[in-house]
């Protein structure tokens, strides 16, 4: 298998209390002071709690069934849906990958608000959302460069949930990786343990492009991502 692995601390993350806040909804100029100073006490006490591990295997010769927007890695086949499917289908290869922040920062989350500490509880919540994805950007950002000394260019990264794909096929799409990869498990219900993990494919390709921003491609409404990158453009044009 060709599988790259990595692990990261806090102080390799770029997590600043501006992205907090956008994830949760507010401008960076109309930060509640109380908000803000939750976000910054968790990001004091939440960096020791960061247990971070990712990587990605890469696979080449993906077959394509268009009348089914299907992908066949392997012996796996995956229904991507229509706009997964036309965003890498001219893909020679498929990265498989998977990134957690570890089982601490959403336990910390739990106690918090059984204790009656929604707020930072809350935060904590998002706090560990934002440091797996800020992961995932490194580990992507290595697979981009790796690439690129071989010619060819990468997508943006696709996860189950997203865009119609079903989480069910998380089954799928862990049989690709060694078990227990980087401590991430799957529940009964396909949901990845722990909880704060992302998982998903990337396409390789000559004729593969990266999109600077895809969440006006996706249907999914109730997104935190979705609402971070709408800040950050309405900001950006304001």
């Amino acid at each position: 298998m060709q599988i790259e692995k990595f692990s990261f601390s806090y102080n390799d993350l770029n997590v600043k209390v501006k992205s907090l806040a956008l994830a949760m909804g507010y401008s960076t100029i109309n930060i509640p002071e109380q908000v803000h100073h939750e976000i910054e006490e968790v990001i004091s006490d939440g960096k020791d709690l960061c247990m971070i591990e990712g990587g990605y295997r890469i696979i080449d010769n993906p077959k394509w069934i268009k009348d089914f927007y299907q992908l066949e890695v392997e012996h796996a086949q995956f229904d991507i849906h229509k706009i997964i499917f036309n965003q890498i289908k001219k893909a020679t290869s498929i990265a498989v990958f998977a990134c957690t922040a570890g089982p601490e920062i959403p336990a910390k989350s739990r106690k918090l608000i059984n204790e009656g500490d929604h707020l930072q509880g809350y935060v904590f919540d998002v706090f560990g959302s934002i440091v797996v994805e800020a992961a995932m950007d490194l580990i992507q950002d290595e697979l981009r460069l790796k690439m690129i000394d071989k010619g060819v260019n990468i997508s943006n990264r696709y996860s189950p949930g997203y865009c119609g794909w079903m989480v069910s096929e998380q089954k799928k799409l862990f049989s690709l990786l060694p078990e227990n990869f980087c401590g991430i498990s799957l529940t009964d219900s396909c949901l990845m343990q722990p909880i704060k993990s992302v998982s998903g494919i990337i396409g390789i390709g000559t004729e593969i492009k990266f999109n600077q921003y895809t969440c006006n491609m996706c249907d999914m409404e109730n997104c935190l991502y979705r609402n971070l990158h709408q800040q950050e453009l309405d900001e950006k044009n304001n």
